[in-house]
């Protein structure tokens, strides 16, 4: 008897059991029925997100970061909460207008990435009145295949919509009182979700969320979606900021520079330039890498080669650009100032005070100019070349541009300087003394003319001798037909255009008192898998070296950002031989140019963030607006906190710390002086 009633409590459990079971499936049935859409939006949704990250950011950590995947979530579950509020007939209507919005957020962020590798901020939409200009370099190096992908979440809702029974979804009633129910309860969700999410935040990343500066490293911590509610924010706060923040703003910069002296230090180069005029080559997309570099025994840059070997030769000097490029570069270049947060100094902040190299050159009795024959809005360049002390600007509309002569954006770079060459001429005869820039074109994004850039190729060809002795060339494709093969033939021709101009300048009398500054204003940002062929090429199967081949050359994510360094020299016709004729091996950055120039030629500017090379040797730091940052030591990565080692000595914490504390102040010193206009002598003074 003892036995049958413990079967039958057994039975009796084992049926609770699977009745409860049975319960929760049809529960779950239902829930999955009465919320197809919402369920279909909430994933589409955060598929996307994660898609991106995919595209974006090549590590295992960013694909499944789960601090993403769960901020994605979150907002998606807030998001769809609101959708029960509509009636059951309208409701498609609402998420398939957010998913839309949210899937073009996502798509809006690749094509970005793949072209500044950085994420899209909605301060930059005052330069969609650009996108004309450069629309050939847009659709054919930026927009690619993987962006097309985001639009299958709103279609898959669209296919959910259409199989699901919509007339009884049309005929479905559900009182005011029920749908605020269950907008109410799903809402609830999404707050507990928020909730448990901004517990797991640290410190670190809760700062970082603040200042945005590594836009990668919000992404991956906070998904795209909260990294954009923080950028529309981050975008309107200078705007408030600028009203309200000024003091802590000022009491910033001036604690930053309380030690820093009105006097500059000397240094062996003091002066040795006083008085001579100046001609500065803004070199479009010149990258370093391309000095001494040969196809078939020939030179990509033969002129570019010369310049350095005979001149002032910097050869571990970056650019410190963010999506400003061109214009981030003569900001840095002329200022000392690094690119701002939010925006760019030459849209956002053309109305501000700079202490700009023009004005100094100005003060010292030259007369100051600019030549580039691009339209003179472009980058806002009209209005931020006055700002930064240039007395004249020669634009588009100054030369004579025909089909004929149009290579890529605009007038070529060879025509451009013949033309210049006239106007040059002019400016000598009246004036002793000058200073002027000169911007290149032709070398600019998506290098696809490739038949006007005249002969050179990028193929490898061998001389091979065959079993009966006849001595024959094997020709390999190498780097034919790539973006990056096409750069190559872009820079030969733009090295070219520079060779006609130096020797121009030199047989009209133009180089005998006069110092030529050029540097590269940014890299080209090109593929990774096309360096990957330029340094692994197998030629038996026209590909790529397996990475087990002993002569397989790694070339990394860290590989490509130092990779990204550009050309900077200093040359005069009578250099070569003497004591300047030198290659400096010093870490240097764009910020660095206006004090070493200006100690050089006889000027100061207090306010530069920047140092003389010279006075900082085996000492320097390069900063980059993201937040990473070099030395002669170490490479850091801000976004995945680690580091690579540049030399054999030991790194210690102390090290990384110090210098990303660095950084970081140096970040924010810089943008507090620009949006605050903290150089503006009726509210700055010394």
């Amino acid at each position: 008897m003892k036995k049958i009633k413990i079967e039958l409590k057994k039975f009796i459990n084992n049926t609770k059991k699977q009745l409860k079971r049975i319960k929760t499936e049809h529960l779950i049935r239902e829930y999955l029925k009465n919320n197809t859409l919402f369920i279909t939006f909430v994933l589409t949704v955060v598929i996307n997100s994660t898609v991106l990250r995919f595209f974006c950011m090549h590590t295992l950590e960013n694909y499944l970061s789960f601090k993403a995947i769960f901020a994605d979530l979150t907002i998606a579950i807030i998001i769809g909460s609101f959708g029960y509020l509509c009636k059951p007939k309208n409701r498609f209507n609402y998420y398939l207008i957010f998913d839309i919005f949210l899937s073009a957020i996502c798509m809006i962020n690749s094509v970005y990435y793949t072209f500044y590798t950085s994420f899209a901020s909605v301060s930059m939409l005052s330069l969609t009145q650009y996108i004309g200009d450069v629309g050939d370099a847009v659709v054919e190096n930026v927009i690619q295949l993987k962006d097309l992908f985001y639009i299958l979440g709103p279609l898959v809702l669209i296919i959910v919509h259409l199989k699901t029974n919509k007339k009884q979804v049309a005929k479905t009633i559900e009182v005011k009182s029920e749908r605020k129910k269950k907008m109410t309860s799903t809402l609830a969700a999404g707050l507990i979700c928020l909730f448990i999410y901004c517990i797991t935040l640290s410190s670190l990343d809760v700062s970082r969320f603040i200042k945005q500066w590594n836009k990668e490293y919000i992404v991956m911590r906070f998904g795209i979606y909260i990294y954009q509610v923080n950028d529309l924010v981050t975008s309107i706060q200078p705007k408030i900021n600028s009203m309200f923040g000024y003091d802590q703003a000022k009491k910033t910069v001036d604690d930053y520079f309380i030690n820093k002296s009105d006097i500059a230090q000397t240094n062996e180069y003091t002066n040795i330039f006083e008085g001579k005029n100046v001609i500065v080559i803004h070199a479009e997309s010149m990258m370093n890498n391309l000095i001494g570099m040969q196809f078939n025994g020939v030179e990509v840059t033969p002129n570019l080669n010369k310049l350095a070997s005979e001149g002032m030769y910097f050869s571990n000097f970056y650019s410190q650009v963010s999506v400003g490029t061109s214009s981030d570069t003569e900001l840095t270049y002329n200022t000392s100032l690094m690119p701002t947060k939010s925006g760019t100094a030459f849209v956002s902040y053309s109305d501000r005070v700079y202490n700009g190299t023009p004005k100094y050159f100005n003060d010292k009795g030259y007369y100051t100019f600019s030549m580039h024959a691009n339209n003179a809005d472009f980058w806002n360049r009209r209005k931020m070349h006055e700002t930064l002390g240039y007395q004249r600007f020669y634009s588009k509309s100054d030369y004579k541009v025909s089909p004929e002569n149009v290579i890529g954006l605009g007038l070529s770079d060879k025509e451009f300087f013949n033309q210049s060459i006239q106007k040059l001429l002019k400016i000598n005869e009246k004036y002793e003394n000058w200073y002027g820039l000169l911007i290149m074109l032709s070398n600019h994004t998506p290098f696809s003319d490739v038949d006007k850039y005249g002969e050179f190729d990028v193929s490898l060809k061998e001389t091979i001798t065959l079993e009966d002795g006849t001595v024959t060339e094997q020709v390999y494709p190498y780097m034919e037909g790539t973006k990056l093969g096409n750069y190559f033939k872009s820079a030969h021709y733009a090295d070219a255009a520079l060779g006609e101009f130096i020797a121009n300048l030199e047989a009209n009398g133009l180089l005998e008192n006069t110092v030529v500054v050029l540097y590269g204003d940014h890299d080209a940002r090109l593929p990774k898998a096309d360096y990957n062929r330029l340094y692994n090429y197998d030629k038996e199967t026209n590909g790529v070296l397996d990475s087990d081949d002993p002569n397989y050359i790694l070339f990394d994510s860290y590989q490509y950002e130092l990779g990204r360094k550009v050309p900077f020299i200093i040359w005069t016709n009578d250099m070569a031989g003497t004591k300047l004729n030198m290659e400096v091996k010093e870490i240097m950055g764009m910020i660095d140019v206006q004090p070493t120039l200006g100690n050089m030629f006889g000027f100061y500017n207090k306010y530069s963030l920047g140092n003389d090379i010279f006075n900082v040797r085996g000492n320097n730091i390069v900063c980059f607006p993201n937040g990473n940052w070099v030395t002669d030591k170490v490479y850091y990565n801000s976004q995945k906190e680690e580091y690579l080692s540049l030399t054999q000595e030991a790194i210690s914490e102390e090290y990384i710390k110090k210098n990303t504390e660095y950084t970081n102040t140096l970040l924010d010193v810089s943008n507090n002086i620009i949006v605050f206009d903290l150089l503006n002598t009726e509210k700055y003074t010394d």
